[in-house]
């Protein structure tokens, strides 16, 4: 067994590595280590969730945001994007559709702004009003406790807020002054305070990224215990400071995706849409190498070209709703079953 191998069992055995065994498997990781990494991963999801692959309804309710992030399109500095946000009525009638076509679990993202904390609460309340047994997850970026608060009142049963990188330094390196390390761990700890499934992550390639920062990035989802993880190649954006860094790496994505089923065997992981866009066999891959999770954009079609977060982003065929026929296909053929129920995290107590 080689050394890599040594590391990845020591992990799923007992949940720790240390910080130099995990920096150098990330650097020195070749096909044996990652075909090693995904066919453990793969063992650890079936003894928790089987062959599922769960499906949740992505909808993109607003690109209007307040931050500056240097890698995503939708930054408030970035004028060349049309800017739009989604009515109730068109949130609902996509959650409808979505319901419709068997979906039980929805989630509703957007940039971070902070006027609109009321109508999202009104939102939410509607989609449980009427569709009682669906989940719903809200990406939404940094707010206050006091939103956070309002929203899991209102149904809120999740909440997808990616930390993007462990490391204080790098992201000082990703993003503008007022948008601090700090204020992002603030969220989080709040958002684990308020009883809301938890959704944590990190973009794998991202500009002065180093593989001991991908090693802080496991080392801080096994302190946090998220029970979701949302791991995606970083993909440049033409419209921002980083429009000409070298993309992510899909293989090193994929050992990302591997080694946190590895650390986090419950966790719900996506095999994310920049996933998908940068192969064209990135969702299933995705899965092989230990997600869970796929989120088939329900967004009303005309403004699915407005959430340009990054290049060449996927919206249809199987990265859509249109397309559920067809990732149900793409998972079969591999062996697993798209499922629509709601998908919660084996620990998590439903709120009545």
């Amino acid at each position: 067994m080689s050394r890599n191998s040594k590391i990845l069992e020591w992990l799923a055995a007992h949940n720790e590595a240390s910080h130099k065994e995990l920096a150098g498997l990330i650097a020195s990781a070749d096909d044996s280590t990652l075909d090693y990494a995904a066919g453990l991963a793969r063992e650890i999801m079936s003894e928790v969730y089987g062959r599922k692959v769960y499906l949740r309804g992505l909808v993109e309710i607003s690109n209007r945001c307040a931050c500056g992030c240097y890698y995503c399109g939708l930054r408030a500095e970035n004028s060349n994007v049309e800017r739009y946000a989604l009515s109730k009525e068109e949130i609902m009638g996509a959650c409808k559709e979505g319901y419709r076509l068997g979906l039980r679990s929805f989630v509703l993202q957007g940039g971070e702004v902070r006027d609109n904390a009321e109508s999202v609460a009104d939102v939410v309340r509607t989609i449980k009003q009427t569709m009682p047994d669906a989940a719903v997850t809200l990406s939404l970026g940094e707010q206050s406790e006091e939103v956070y608060a309002l929203w899991r009142e209102a149904g809120v049963d999740r909440y997808l807020l990616r930390h993007e990188t462990a490391t204080k330094e790098h992201y000082a390196r990703l993003h503008p002054e007022r948008q601090t390390y700090e204020g992002r761990m603030r969220c989080l700890r709040v958002l684990r305070s308020l009883g809301y499934q938890v959704g944590a992550g990190f973009m794998v390639g991202s500009p002065y990224q180093r593989e001991d920062e991908l090693a802080r990035d496991v080392e801080f989802l096994l302190e946090l215990r998220p029970e979701m993880v949302g791991i995606g190649p970083f993909i440049p954006q033409s419209n921002t400071p980083f429009a000409n860094m070298k993309r992510g790496s899909v293989e090193q994505t994929l050992l990302m995706l591997s080694l946190a089923r590895i650390a986090l065997p419950k966790a719900l992981l996506p095999a994310t849409t920049a996933l998908a866009s940068s192969d064209e066999s990135g969702t299933v891959r995705g899965v092989l190498a230990g997600a869970n999770v796929v989120m088939p954009n329900i967004t009303p079609p005309q403004y699915r070209p407005h959430y340009a977060i990054y290049d060449g982003k996927k919206s249809s065929g199987s990265e859509s709703g249109e397309g559920l026929r067809l990732l149900q296909e793409e998972l079969g053929s591999v062996g697993y079953t798209a499922a629509m129920e709601r998908g919660d995290h084996p620990d998590f107590v439903k709120k009545d």
